[in-house]
């Protein structure tokens, strides 16, 4: 009985021990496979970052400076009608006309900051802006602009960014232009000649003497008398190439790696991305819009399409509409934008230029800072 008894013994504690072994792997397992989770879950959050987190850039090399007029897209000099005009376009600004989009008083930008934080303007102005990582270009911050001289929107927007580039440097030239005849035709300028006539090219460069900002200018060339044409931005990175340019090959490469290029115009200021205008003004109300007829169609032109360059400027020169000044608080956003950039969150600050201590913008640019 004590043999039985003792067989039967060994065979319980075989089975406990057996068992408490198993129970010990799978405690092992579990440890083990919970340890595998966070190493994974630790990998792939690195992952997630490393491919989502973009570094800033810095490059240093010469900027473009293009050719003053192109042999294939000379100035037109005949009068033609609202709708199908290309009068003076590619003529480059005179000195009083440089004068005024360089010279307005700073009062003129906060103004139309007040009239903005207060909402008396007539249209919205203002853009959803995305954090971008900080190109910089021999040493200061860039601004970064992609569109299409057939843009309307560009077209448009071109006045507003003009204003406010005009806070940070100074344009030796800049010239007359239009958007394309099938997307309204509104009087704009140009950054550099355009090459009008081609049936595709790239624009690059301009003629921005930067204080405090570099800016980098790109505009998709198509025939002007056509409708809105554009590119993808690999067509761009191949131009870049193509010309042999350090800057804005790596500025097209930057562009691309934003991964958020929907259309124009889309620029880049300072530390903020803009995929698209960030005001629409064509023009008031209140003006007298006409109608173009062709053989094909008839258009009712907005009221900026109606406007010589001669009556947007001197509208920028005496702001007294609405027209003037969303043109002006339009321009404040992009300057609010570059002014946070220079960490000018305050009137003390010692590394903007005066603008950024006007109060009004000021205040514009301590909301950017607080809401990014």
């Amino acid at each position: 009985m004590r043999f039985v008894a003792s067989e039967s013994s060994h065979g319980y504690r075989g089975i406990k021990l057996a068992a408490y072994t198993g129970m010990v792997l799978s405690v092992a397992a579990l440890v083990f496979l919970g340890a595998l989770s966070v190493v994974l879950t630790r990998d792939l959050k690195d992952a997630r970052t490393s491919s989502t987190v973009l570094e800033p850039v810095f490059v240093t090399g010469p900027l473009i400076t293009p050719p003053i007029s192109l042999p294939g897209a000379p100035p037109i000099l005949t009068e033609q009608p609202f709708g199908q005009r290309l009068t003076d376009i590619n003529v480059p600004m005179n000195s009083s006309q440089l004068a005024m989009i360089n010279t307005e008083p700073d009062s003129y930008f906060d103004t139309a900051a007040r009239m903005y934080l207060n909402g008396s303007l007539t249209a919205l102005v203002g853009q959803d802006i995305v954090n971008a990582p900080l190109f910089t270009v021999n040493g200061k911050p860039a601004v970064i602009y992609l569109g299409a001289i057939s843009c309307v929107y560009c077209g448009e927007n071109r006045w507003a960014m003009a204003l406010a580039l005009s806070r940070f440097g100074v344009f030796q030239d800049l010239f007359l232009g239009y958007s394309s005849w099938l997307d309204q035709d509104v009087p704009t300028i140009y950054w550099a000649p355009a090459a009008y006539n081609a049936t595709s090219a790239a624009d690059f460069g301009n003629f921005y003497d930067g204080t405090y900002v570099n800016f980098l200018s790109i505009d998709y060339a198509s025939p002007i008398t056509s409708g809105f044409q554009m590119q993808t931005l690999s067509y761009f990175q191949q131009q870049a190439l193509a010309i042999n340019n350090t800057v804005y090959e790596k500025a097209t490469d930057y562009l691309a790696s934003l991964n958020n290029f929907v259309g124009t115009p889309y620029t880049v200021w300072g530390e903020y991305n803009v995929p698209a205008a960030d005001a629409t003004d064509f023009g008031d109300a209140t003006s007298t819009s006409s109608t173009t007829t062709s053989s094909n169609s008839s258009t009712t032109l907005l009221p900026l399409a109606t406007m010589t360059h001669e009556q947007v400027l001197e509208s920028l020169a005496h702001p007294d509409s609405q027209f003037a000044w969303i043109e002006y608080a339009a321009a404040d956003y992009y300057v609010s934008l570059i002014c946070a950039t220079l960490g000018a969150g305050s009137t003390s600050s010692t590394n903007a230029p005066p603008v950024c201590s006007e109060p009004n913008i000021s205040e514009m640019t301590t909301t950017f800072l607080l809401s990014n």
